[in-house]
């Protein structure tokens, strides 16, 4: 039998186990809220000049999220592994990371944060499924059940009508998911996660400059006021530099399938953040395509747990 200080050590360990997870979980979905606020047309939406533009957001959020994960590497690692010296990452990883951060800037001018967060989760894990069928895994009968209600939602939620969201924006968060889908798959299995990230989140701010280059020629425009830049900084140290580094933390306790399923409330905790801070309402298709896509990853993720 366990002693009762053993027994009160584990439940107290359990209780911070969830407190670190769920406020992981938070900082993942104030990423969208924080990017919704700052750039959506006028502020908070408002229907005037945003608070900075998706350029520069981007810019500000990949470098102050290098800088943050810098320091934790250095406060964390000890003599070699002290500083990130660009070798943990790689130039292919830090694209695909420079890719989600700007089409999902780009995205949210037009997409409200909920149904954002939701087609960015529905892509990351779409691009990690269908690349493990590529390599030659074959579901259960279960597994497809789950990928086709996901994939049928999907559908639905981002078909014409009038609750759909903006063409284009949902196709440059698609494009955002896709890359981050991407980011993840080259980094499974990597010793380190954090130093690595901090590799990659450096790598990225060299892709700023043609970034803007693009910008100026094609003319959009470029716009950033202190709260926009706050903002940025925000997301970039804080919900991504400090909520990566909780992420790992929590995913040696947990495991890789616990922790693909309790990224499932992320959406939802992001589309109550939208309600709560931009007074963003609820569809009736986004309420039940959410159930629909996050049932149906849930159903695929513990099948493919219990065939494994």
């Amino acid at each position: 039998m366990s002693s009762p200080s053993r027994a009160s050590h584990e439940s107290g360990s359990f209780l911070r186990l969830i407190l670190l997870t769920s406020l992981t979980m938070i900082a993942f979905a104030a990423n969208s809220v924080l990017g919704r606020m700052a750039i959506a047309p006028g502020p908070f939406g408002s229907g005037g000049l945003p608070l900075i533009d998706p350029a520069s957001y981007s810019a500000v959020r990949l470098g102050s999220g290098a800088v943050m994960l810098a320091l934790l590497v250095a406060v964390t690692g000890t003599g070699a592994r002290r500083w990130p010296r660009l070798q943990s990452g790689s130039w292919a990883s830090a694209f695909a990371l420079f890719a989600y951060a700007v089409a999902f800037s780009y995205a949210y001018v037009a997409l409200d944060t909920g149904i954002g967060a939701l087609i960015l989760f529905a892509c990351v894990q779409a691009t990690m499924i269908g690349w493990s069928l590529k390599e030659g895994d074959r579901p259960s009968l279960l597994e497809w059940l789950g990928l086709i209600v996901a994939f049928g939602a999907f559908i639905w939620l981002v078909s014409p009508g009038l609750s759909a969201p903006d063409p284009l924006a949902a196709a440059a968060m698609a494009a955002s998911g896709i890359a981050w889908g991407a980011y993840s798959l080259r980094g499974r299995g990597l010793p380190d996660p954090l130093k690595a990230t901090a590799d990659n989140f450096m790598r990225s701010v060299a892709f700023i400059i043609p970034l803007f280059g693009l910008v100026l020629v094609t003319q959009l425009p470029v716009h950033a006021s202190a709260k926009g830049v706050m903002l940025a900084i925000a997301s970039g140290a804080v919900t991504s530099g400090l909520g990566y580094a909780l992420w790992y933390r929590v995913l040696k306790r947990i495991g890789a399938t616990q922790g693909a399923i309790v990224q499932l409330t992320v959406p939802v905790i992001a589309a109550i953040g939208g309600t709560l801070f931009l007074d963003e309402g609820w569809t009736v298709r986004l309420a039940v395509s959410s159930l629909l896509i996050l049932g149906g990853v849930a159903l695929a993720t513990m099948a493919k747990q219990r065939r494994l």
